[in-house]
Order: structure tokens, then C-alpha cells, then sequence
């Protein structure tokens, strides 16, 4: 059994372990990377938020992903209601570089892994950890030291390290095997299946502005949503993601009603896209491309911590969130630069390691908490029924996520701090207007009625009652895009990138983003 050594360990080279290798390869520290599966290797998650661009700057990786022409997004369309038009969200009409991309992830992941190597990072493929070994524990605290794996070979190795970045996907070891802290989200207890069409499949609104659009629309059942995301390589992304019971009742329903009691996947997949008749339209006459439907278990999940003494949780090894909001990569690259900042910060000493663990878990914490309020908002509107979270929020997660909403929503500054099931369902009714019908024409004609003021995204939030008062009730279409803005100014933070970090003070702290010195500083 061989025995190495690196300052910083990261395990998985997923995009969260591959962003906090390359970025903490920069600072010129040692770090080692350590990957189970051999790159490129199949994953989904395929649609990106605005916030990418800003992320893979500042690790001066953008260039790369420009020249790789993946699909571009310059916004997305969902549609709740079969009655009424879609919302549009256009990533580019207040900034044309504000854009994203549809991205294959077997084709995304290799060039951030690869760019880790760029910077420096040692990375070892088909290297899987199996364990981890601690220091001493002082009462309950566990720094891990550590880390013994499986190598291509079959042989088993020890690597020894100061500082351990888990980014270990849905395995989660910390989170799973030594922490024992990951709690699921019983109200996002979904599963999706889906699978890959080409050869006659249309695009939405082709000619204008928001052409070849992801589409994302309500199942008219009311039990999940379905996906269309178009691909570089010609094929189109199709998705269904309902809820757990009733996936299996359906599932059980097909195989009672078939001749031989046999209900295929691809059977159920197929008969799900006839709830999505928009989403219909849009395949044409596309073909399956022959690879086989997939499903996945699609439960959400968070954990109370995610760092520690010397060791910090990054992307799926801290938390999962459904993907309506296309959330994981931006909360993978948050969390990787986060772990790259906070460690070098306590390498640094910039602060001590308890202060800079801190950091990254409010970090972490609170974005996800903010995506998790937004996706049940969404939720509330798909499945038309209230949704019982405050299981799945925690109070002082909610405070720091939504601090500038909680005066609003209770139409007073007084904030106890009781986190009820009414705020939270308050919060979801403001934050569902984010996906209101409107569309860039209504937002051009609200602005030049009534100013940048009402409009603009930096602006004060506007209490309901107090726009109900300025608009005619019977002009919906003002009032819809008025709401729309004022709900999207207080989750403006889920569309920036490395910024987040530098608002909101942990403990007197912001980040320092500027290569050669990251780490924390008082602002």
C-alpha cells in the first residue's frame, strides 16, 4: 500500500471538485484530485443559469467553453397553465453578454476537469476513495486526515492531507458515512425519466430573440413537468419529472392493463409525454435516437453543516435540489469557489479555520435555501395543492436567504424570529410571480409607462397591496409583469456568480476575489 501526500484533497471531479481544484491550483497550493469514473462519463443536468459565465471567468476558463459552441441560451419559456401563454425569462435583454448555454454534461465536465489539470492539479482518474481516517476527535469534531482509495489497478492506496474538499456526488461520503447528517425533502420526492430525440423536432419561436428556447411546461395532471432543452449535437433533451406515488401508480396501472402484464420505461415515458401537449408540438416528427430511456430517483435533500474542521461539502455531496430551476451547476460552482476561498483564507490566516468553515456553510446554506423557496413556489403552482417545507427550513437559513423579504411579506419590519408555516407560504405565493406569464413585449411597454423605477432589479421591493393600488385591477397584463419584477428583486442573487460572495457578511467577512490573494477580508 503506497502512501502520498497533498496539502488539499478534492474527491470527485464532478463540476463543484473541478472548480475548487482550479481554483485553489491558482493560489499555487498543492492539490490532488481524485475521480472514481473515467472522464468523459455520462450526466445530466444539461441547461445552465446566467450565472455560469461570471463563474468560469474568473477561473479563466471561458474562453474554452466559448470555442466548444455549445447551444446557446438567451432565455428559458415555462408554462404552468394550458389556458394561458407561457412565461418567457430572457437572460439578454438588459445585458447581451448575460447569456447561457444548453450544454452536453459528459462534454461540459471534461473541459473543467481537464482545466483543473491546466491550472495544475494533480487528477487521477478511476481512483475511487473508499474511506476516510481522522485525526483524534475532540468531543464531536472530526478532522479528517486520510483518504484511502482504490486505484485502476485494483490496488489500495493512502493519501494524507490538511484539507479535504468532498465533491463526492450523491454518495456524499462525509455527508453519508462519517457526518450522518443528509435529511431528504419529503415534499420533492419526485422521479424523472427521460431520453434523447432528433430528426424532425421544431424550436421555439424561431426568428426572433428567444429562438430554439428551452421549453419547460406543467403535466396537465398536475403531477410534475416536463423538459425540452436543445443540444449542440443536434438532438433535443426530453424529460419527465413527476412525483414518486404517482410515477408508480401509473407504472402499476400500465402493467395491469398490458396483455402480459410487461410495462416498459420507454412505454411509461412515452405515454407521460402526452400530458405535455406544448412540449409535443414542439418534437414534430423528431425520432428517439436509440439510446435507451433513463430514470433516476430525483429525491432533494440537504444537510445541516456543510464544512468543518479543514474539510468542506461541495455540490451534490452537501445538497440536491430538483432541477426545474436548473440549479446544480451554479450551486456546484458556488460551493467549489466557496471551499477554494474559505481554504485559503484559513491557509492564509486570514481568519481562523472556524470562522472560514463558517463562511462556506452559510454560503452554501443560503443559496440553496433560496433556490429551495423558489422551486416550491414553482411547485405550488404545478401541483395546485399547498406544500407543507418547514420540515425542510431551517429558521436561520431561511433569515439569511430571504432577510429583505421577511418585512414585506409580513407588512411589517418587526421580524420575530418564529419561522411559521404561513411565512413560508407567504414567501412562495410572492415568489411563484418569477414565473408569471409575461413575455419581453409586456415588460418593454410596463417601463416606458412607468419608469425604471417599479422596473428595475436593484430597486426597493414593493408590497402587494401597494402595486394593486397603483395599477387598474383590470389591467392583468400590467400587473403581471410589475409582480413578476418585484418578486424576482429579492432571488436576484440566484442569477450572479462569483459576486454572491462578496455581499453579506459572515462574522464581519466577504470574500476577496482577486487571484494570488483569495481568501476573506472585512469590507
Amino acid at each position: 500500500m503506497n502512501s502520498q501526500s497533498s496539502t488539499i484533497l478534492v474527491v470527485g471531479g464532478g463540476p463543484s471538485g473541478s472548480y475548487a481544484a482550479a481554483a485553489l491550483t491558482r493560489e499555487g497550493f498543492q492539490v490532488t484530485l481524485l475521480e472514481a469514473a473515467k472522464f468523459p462519463r455520462y450526466h445530466i443536468g444539461e441547461s445552465m443559469l446566467p450565472s455560469l459565465m461570471p463563474f468560469l471567468t474568473f477561473i479563466e476558463a471561458d474562453e474554452k467553453f466559448r470555442s466548444h459552441n455549445f447551444c446557446i441560451k438567451r432565455g428559458a419559456a415555462v408554462k404552468f397553465n394550458q389556458h394561458k401563454r407561457e412565461g418567457y425569462t430572457d437572460f439578454v435583454g438588459n445585458d447581451p453578454n448575460n447569456g447561457s448555454w444548453n450544454v452536453i454534461r459528459s462534454e461540459f465536465d471534461e473541459l473543467l476537469l481537464r482545466h483543473a489539470e491546466d491550472c495544475g492539479a494533480t487528477v487521477l482518474e478511476e481512483h475511487k476513495v473508499v474511506e476516510f481516517g481522522f485525526e483524534p476527535a475532540d468531543g464531536d469534531r472530526l478532522r479528517p486526515r486520510t483518504a484511502t482509495y482504490v486505484d485502476s489497478s485494483g490496488d489500495k492506496n493512502v493519501i494524507s492531507f490538511d484539507y479535504l474538499v468532498d465533491a463526492s456526488g450523491r454518495n456524499g461520503i462525509m455527508s453519508t458515512k462519517y457526518l450522518r447528517n443528509r435529511r431528504m425533502n419529503n415534499s420533492l420526492h419526485n422521479v424523472a425519466c427521460w431520453s434523447y430525440w432528433h430528426n424532425g423536432q421544431k424550436m421555439y419561436m424561431p426568428g426572433t430573440n428567444r429562438e430554439n428556447a428551452p421549453w419547460f411546461e406543467s403535466l396537465t395532471d398536475e403531477s410534475g413537468w416536463g423538459w425540452f432543452i436543445p443540444l449542440h449535437n443536434g438532438t433535443v433533451s426530453v424529460g419527465i419529472v413527476m412525483d414518486q406515488n404517482i410515477s408508480n401508480d401509473k407504472k402499476a396501472a400500465g402493467r395491469a392493463a398490458s396483455t402480459n402484464g410487461n410495462h416498459t420505461l420507454k412505454e411509461h415515458y412515452l405515454e407521460q409525454l402526452n400530458l405535455v401537449p406544448s412540449l409535443q408540438k414542439l418534437l414534430g416528427d423528431a425520432t428517439l435516437t436509440g439510446e435507451p430511456v433513463k430514470s433516476a430517483s430525483d429525491y432533494s435533500y440537504s444537510a445541516d453543516r456543510y464544512a468543518g474542521d479543514h474539510y468542506r461539502l461541495v455540490g451534490d455531496a452537501a445538497a440536491f435540489i430538483d432541477p426545474f430551476f436548473s440549479s446544480g451547476v451554479h450551486l456546484a460552482l458556488l460551493g467549489g469557489l466557496t471551499a477554494a476561498t474559505s481554504i485559503s483564507a484559513s491557509i492564509r490566516g486570514h481568519c481562523p479555520e472556524e470562522v472560514a468553515a463558517k463562511f462556506h456553510h452559510i454560503k452554501v446554506a443560503s443559496a440553496y435555501t433560496r433556490f429551495l423557496v423558489v422551486v416550491m413556489s414553482a411547485y405550488k403552482q404545478i401541483r395546485a395543492q399547498s406544500i407543507d417545507v418547514l420540515s425542510d427550513v431551517d429558521e436561520e437559513d431561511f433569515d439569511r436567504a430571504f432577510n429583505i423579504l421577511r418585512p414585506v411579506i409580513q407588512g411589517t419590519a418587526d421580524v420575530g424570529k418564529t419561522l411559521t408555516e404561513d411565512e413560508l407560504q407567504k414567501t412562495m405565493d410572492f415568489c411563484k410571480d418569477i414565473f408569471s406569464p409575461t413575455d419581453p413585449e409586456m415588460h418593454d411597454a410596463v417601463r416606458a409607462r412607468f419608469g425604471p423605477e417599479l422596473m428595475s432589479p436593484t430597486g426597493d421591493i414593493q408590497a402587494k397591496e401597494a402595486l394593486a393600488r397603483a395599477v387598474d385591477p383590470t389591467d392583468t397584463d400590467t400587473l403581471l409583469v410589475l409582480n413578476r419584477e418585484n418578486a424576482r428583486k429579492p432571488v436576484n442573487q440566484l442569477y450572479k456568480g462569483p459576486s454572491n460572495l462578496q455581499v453579506e457578511a459572515v462574522d464581519g467577512f466577504v470574500a476577496h476575489l482577486e487571484r494570488g490573494r483569495l481568501g476573506l477580508v472585512r469590507p
